[in-house]
């Protein structure tokens, strides 16, 4: 409000006691939050804490259950000083946090163009259908198109990497499959296929403990392919602390 006075701008449009940034305000948020990092650096090394800072990390489902954590480890055990949160949520969501500044740096499954964004691969994933051991066709290792065609699925819901995978993979046959539930969580499908109500399709990392055991069968599905990248997502104009570097250097990227 005071800079809105002082310059005589609009940098918010008013609806009732909603904000919402106007033209404006959005052109000059990047730089805004730029000051405000380079301000918050500033002001640790003044203090003459220069492994201080913080690091908002935001990540995808699969991402955030079974990647991100064990490198959350590594890096607070190098960054002890830095405040580091994690927020989980699906692609969708972390892009949009990513393009409103409210995590540093987004590592999604899904694909993407964005004009704001810059986006980099940092591992490779791949998808597995798989099934309960006692599922009629178990007994098979490779499944055709006519199988895919015959199973009720368990899916991903829309807006996830994981869904846009899978629905990428099954071009061609996609409105003939029978799917009959779209969850949001990851452990709920395999629950729920273990429990033989269809069959799913997840990461392969998602997967390893239940395969291990026997209480989960993985098919061959030669025909579709359904390997994928992680990615790791910034906004073009984000000012890149200490910590946010260090971050990026663990997950492959620059320095």
């Amino acid at each position: 409000a005071d800079i809105e006075r002082q310059f005589d701008v609009l940098l918010f449009d008013r609806v009732g006691k909603r904000l919402h940034l106007s033209a404006l305000g959005a052109t000059l948020r990047p730089r805004a939050e730029a000051v405000l990092d380079e301000a918050r650096e500033l002001e640790a090394e003044l203090a003459n804490q220069n492994g201080s800072g913080r690091l908002r990390v935001g990540a995808t489902l699969t991402i955030g259950n079974y990647v991100a954590v064990p490198l959350l480890a590594r890096y607070m055990a190098d960054e002890p000083g830095v405040a580091v949160a994690l927020d989980i949520a699906n692609t969708e969501e972390i892009v949009r946090r990513v393009v409103n500044f409210e995590i540093d740096v987004g590592l999604i499954e899904g694909e993407l163009a964005h004009p704001e964004l810059a986006v980099t691969p940092f591992q490779d994933d791949e998808l597995l259908v798989f099934s309960a051991p006692t599922h009629p066709l178990a007994r098979k290792r490779t499944l055709s198109d006519a199988d895919l065609r015959s199973m009720a699925w368990i899916v991903r819901e829309t807006g996830s990497g994981t869904r846009q995978t899978f629905d990428r993979a099954m071009a061609g046959i996609l409105p003939e499959l029978q799917i009959t539930l779209e969850l949001k969580h990851i452990a709920v499908i395999k629950r729920a296929v273990e429990a033989g109500l269809g069959v799913g399709c997840v990461s392969r990392i998602a997967l390893v403990e239940e395969l291990a055991r026997g209480t989960l069968k993985a098919y061959r599905v030669p025909q579709r392919n359904f390997r994928r990248q992680f990615y790791y997502v910034l906004h073009r104009k984000k000012h890149l602390s200490r910590a946010l570097r260090r971050w990026l250097a663990l997950c492959g990227g620059r320095d």
